[in-house]
């Protein structure tokens, strides 16, 4: 499958220049681009893609989804940190306080690609020189980029600064946080306006850029996580019932060659000139790879015998993996990682036996959706409302599962575990049901599994989000506001 999406980065100096010049380490710092309008950008369909390009490059930063983003669910049972962070120890095992470097890393791209969002929205609505359809895509582009940077937001910090197309025109960066209700209100007003604005799919030139999928999909997540399953049964089977099927092969969603396929709604898309990826921070040591995030023996556990997905997720001891080039069929030992075993969905070889930069990281795919509809179903109607989705799931040709009937909680969340280990999924999983009293994130946190599990102790409510980093506090002169449960840290 051709990936033109990861080639298009690639923007006229110029044009970069003109788009995200300015460019800082903080939301403060940030360039009020409603004002960089001019003769020479924002001209025609040409400078409208180049913008729109831009508001993918900072995905594939080191501080958002090339390392930073996925350290949040270290804090899951199924992750051990590895590594040699001290950061992310504190972390993992909730010691961390506002000043934690893993807390800050992604506020300033996340807020960054929100501001290259911003300023599509703010002026290829005045160029002339465009395809209508063009128009409307990259507008849905720039709607659904910045629900997705303030939806990110939400889900880690809480509560966090609106900045829209007024503020960036009156180049009012400084402001309070917005409540949890409204920064929710903001991602659903962008989803549903990215639904009206992105096509159904892509042409092969195309591929890697959000579409009405991708857009109904985060939908989907947002709903379940308000909890208006209603809602999220009908943005879902958007999904689930549309042109986005399960790939036959599981395996096909983190390979370089097939990675776009219809069921990966949305990626932080691979290049081979990705400087810093997540294949070398969880590849074993030997084998190039910097050995951190390594699977628990909870999570090996949690596989069904002869479930598939298990080898096609997870090295284990006695796997025999091809690593190509010199390197050939090898063996994988235990003592290649701290727990003896390694995430194998980010780690492919290139024919030279190195690791594969050119390889997605996958944020959003529909099996993901079907859970959720499946959860919603459940949660809405009972046991058994959500087997024809769970179903689906098992039942692709390369995993092959037997069905469940009658299934419940459970089941789902078993489900959800297996199939998304890695996806920076299971942390946020358990918060929200423990919120809903469907599991206790303390007990789970707390047991005893061993060295590389250790109890943890989990503080209800603060723990279910992040403090907001002291840095961007100490630069508003105390405009913004730490946590409500952060401030006595």
């Amino acid at each position: 499958m051709i990936k033109i999406i990861k080639n298009i980065y690639i923007i006229p100096a110029a044009c970069l220049f003109l788009v995200i010049s300015g460019c800082d380490n903080d939301l403060l710092e940030t360039t009020p681009y409603g004002e960089s309008t001019s003769a020479t950008f924002w001209r025609n369909g040409d400078d409208a893609i180049a913008a729109s390009n831009a508001m993918y490059t900072l995905l594939r930063e080191e501080d958002f989804y090339g390392h930073s983003e996925n350290v949040f669910d270290n804090c899951s049972d199924d992750l051990y940190r590895a590594g040699d962070h001290g950061y992310e120890e504190a972390m993992e095992n909730f010691t961390l306080d506002a000043s934690n470097n893993g807390v800050r890393y992604g506020w300033k791209n996340k807020y960054e690609m929100i501001t290259r969002a911003n300023a599509i929205l703010i002026n290829v609505p005045n160029i002339e020189d465009i395809d209508a359809v063009l128009k409307n895509r990259i507008l849905g582009e720039a709607h659904f980029i910045r629900a997705f940077g303030y939806w990110r937001f939400s889900v880690i910090y809480g509560e966090v600064p609106l900045i829209l197309e007024q503020n960036v025109i009156e180049g009012n960066f400084n402001v309070p946080k917005s409540s949890l209700t409204e920064v929710r209100a903001q991602v659903e007003s962008d989803l549903i306006a990215a639904v009206g604005l992105l096509p159904d799919t892509h042409t092969p030139e195309n591929l890697g850029r959000p579409n009405k999928g991708s857009a109904n999909g985060l939908l989907a997540k947002l709903y379940l996580y308000e909890e208006r399953f209603a809602d999220a049964i009908t943005a879902g089977e958007k999904v689930t019932k549309g042109p986005y099927p399960l790939a036959d092969n599981f395996r096909d969603n983190f390979t370089p060659a097939t990675e776009n396929n219809p069921e990966m709604l949305f990626a932080a898309q691979g290049s081979a000139n990705w400087a810093d990826v997540p294949q070398f921070w969880i590849a074993p040591r030997p084998w190039g790879g910097w050995d951190f995030h390594d699977p628990t023996q909870s999570i090996v556990d949690e596989f069904e015998d002869g479930d598939p997905r298990l080898g096609m997720s997870i090295w284990q001891p006695g796997d025999m993996v091809d690593r190509k080039g010199d390197y050939g069929i090898t063996e994988f030992t235990a003592d290649l990682t701290a727990t003896g075993y390694a995430q194998t969905k980010y780690a492919t070889f290139t024919d030279d036996g190195n690791l594969d930069n050119d390889q997605n990281v996958p944020i959003l795919r529909s099996a993901d959706v079907y859970l959720l509809v499946a959860e919603a179903k459940i949660r809405l109607n009972g046991v058994g409302a959500g087997d024809d989705e769970i179903n689906e799931v098992r039942s692709r040709a390369s995993v092959n599962m037997p069905l469940v009937s009658n299934a419940g909680m459970p089941e789902l969340i078993h489900e959800r575990r297996v199939e998304l280990f890695g996806e920076n999924q299971r942390h946020q999983d358990l918060m929200r049901w423990d919120k809903a009293g469907i599991v206790d994130i303390v007990a789970i946190y707390g047991e005893d599994r061993g060295q590389f599990d250790p109890p943890r102790t989990f503080v209800r409510p603060k723990n279910y989000y992040f403090p907001i980093p002291q840095r961007e506090i100490d630069l508003s002169n105390d405009v913004l506001k730490q946590n409500q449960y952060w401030t006595n840290q």
